[in-house]
């Protein structure tokens, strides 16, 4: 039987590199996103290269949502052996001057409420089998408080690496694992969201959605038996370095 794996945030960047990569791994996919153009082109590559996915769009800041995808993966799948919780988003108003409490709120709703929902969803199935991966997509930004990424952001991130230690506390004896990714920059849609934009040059030196989707590849590929709880992964020109040594950057 092949394994399912759910991958949010699927329709571009790292969770699109994810669905790809473990698709090739075997794996049956099903992609979630907002918008189901992207999610559609993803599936019809991974169906023309031989794999299987399915498209199931959602807003993953609504619960009744998020257990609408559960359920399928449930009834017509039967199991879930990785979540890729994948989801995020950035505001471009990101200062406390600029903040709005509608900003907050998109902010909180993508990264961080989006994030328990779907692990929320499939943790029953995972115990019931006795086995699963979480694999959250957290940030830098959820160890390290800078401005860039704003105080938001910076926010549920932290709360995101939280959560994922906090599951292996209390599911480690149901032979569930959490592991949270925390990458530096990466070339992905959401640094347009950036209030200062980058040059191609730049984003070319940043970690690569298919460089986070083969760290991801690797994890899911560990004996039930290990649990990598978190890793960090940054470009070798570390801007944030460079930053606080007043080089250039």
């Amino acid at each position: 039987m092949n394994k399912v794996a759910w991958v949010t945030g699927a329709g571009s960047g790292i969770g699109e590199a994810c669905a790809e990569g473990l698709a090739q791994d075997g794996y049956v996919v099903v992609l979630t996103g907002r918008r189901k153009e992207p999610l559609e082109a993803v599936a019809a590559r991974i169906k023309a290269a031989g794999g299987t996915a399915h498209v199931k769009t959602a807003d993953l800041g609504k619960p009744a949502a998020v257990k609408k995808v559960a359920d399928f993966i449930e009834s017509k799948l039967g199991r879930i052996d990785l979540l890729v919780n994948n989801a995020g988003l950035n505001i471009t108003a990101r200062s406390w001057t600029d903040l709005t409490p509608e900003g907050v709120q998109q902010v909180i709703d993508g990264n961080l409420a989006s994030a328990f929902y779907c692990s929320m969803a499939v943790l029953p199935m995972m115990r019931a089998q006795g086995d699963g991966l979480l694999l959250h997509t957290a940030s830098m930004a959820g160890r390290f408080v800078t401005p860039l990424s704003g105080s938001s952001y910076t926010a549920v991130k932290h709360g995101v690496v939280a959560m994922s230690h906090s599951l292996n506390m209390e599911e480690c004896g149901n032979g569930i694992r959490s592991t949270v990714m925390c990458p530096g920059e990466v070339n992905t849609p959401i640094l347009d969201k950036r209030p200062n934009k980058l040059s191609e040059a730049q984003r070319a030196e940043m970690v690569q959605p298919q460089d986070c989707a083969n760290l991801v590849r690797y994890i899911a590929s560990q004996p039930a038996h290990v649990c990598i709880n978190e890793v960090l992964i940054t470009p070798t020109r570390n801007r944030s370095y460079l930053a606080a040594l007043g080089r250039k950057l």
